[in-house]
């Protein structure tokens, strides 16, 4: 899959834009200590702890979502669970997982689960006024995405940014993690198929295209060690 630079710069505009806010606290947390000293420093450090999760969360999240790691390893359906949970941890917008969601199968198509990852960064921006994502089954032995909210809205210019339609030189800050998601789902060979229900509710059926993709290997066992001459 190739990305054009310009996806690129959009992709780390969004990462800063994301991690400048957590950073920035604790930055502001240790001038806290610096300026003023004692009688700040429970609060200070409070905030330097809080503000050093939500960016270890996030940093962690995009690791998988973004980065090789998250196509190449074997990651496991409980793991991602987790992931999600944490990255939304503390936000606006809640999850609800069941713990027999996605169907098993999801698990050992590769690279489905990191399209999963990015579905979770795209409807957290679905939410700007917060709401809930909740996962379910769907039919086909598909799983969907049940976005809740004040303006949960699949608009127009991201609707076509996900169906890679939209020219990439149009492509926004706003807009890019629709169109990632797109493209990592295409790759991958999972089919997103959103509808919209009214203005406050997106639902988003993930299904998998047989043979549109690797399943994930299973290791090797180690070789047997050859007897001494």
């Amino acid at each position: 899959m190739q990305i054009d630079l310009l996806v690129l710069e959009l992709l780390a505009s969004k990462l800063c834009h994301d991690l400048v806010s957590p950073v920035s606290a604790i930055n502001n947390g240790v001038e806290l200590i610096e300026d003023i000293g004692g009688s700040v420093v429970d609060e200070a450090m409070k905030l330097i702890g809080d503000s050093a999760q939500h960016a270890s969360r996030r940093l962690r999240l995009y690791r998988m979502a973004y980065g090789r790691a998250g196509s190449e390893d074997n990651l496991g359906i409980k793991d991602v669970r987790q992931l999600a949970e944490q990255y939304l941890a503390g936000g606006k917008s809640t999850i609800t997982w069941p713990e027999n969601q996605p169907p098993e199968i999801f698990g050992t198509h590769k690279g489905t689960l990191k399209v999963m990852l990015n579905l979770i960064v795209l409807a957290e921006e679905l939410l700007p006024y917060g709401g809930n994502i909740a996962l379910g089954p769907a039919h086909e032995d598909g799983c969907m995405f049940t976005i809740t909210g004040r303006s949960a809205q699949l608009t127009p210019p991201l609707h076509a940014a996900l169906e890679n339609v939209t020219p990439v030189e149009e492509l926004t800050p706003r807009s890019v993690q629709a169109y990632i998601t797109g493209r990592f789902a295409a790759h991958f060979g999972v089919k997103l198929t959103p509808t919209q229900h009214g203005v406050d509710r997106l639902e988003m059926i993930v299904t998998l295209i047989p043979g549109a993709a690797a399943s994930v290997p299973t290791p090797a066992a180690p070789p047997a060690a050859e007897s001494a001459a």
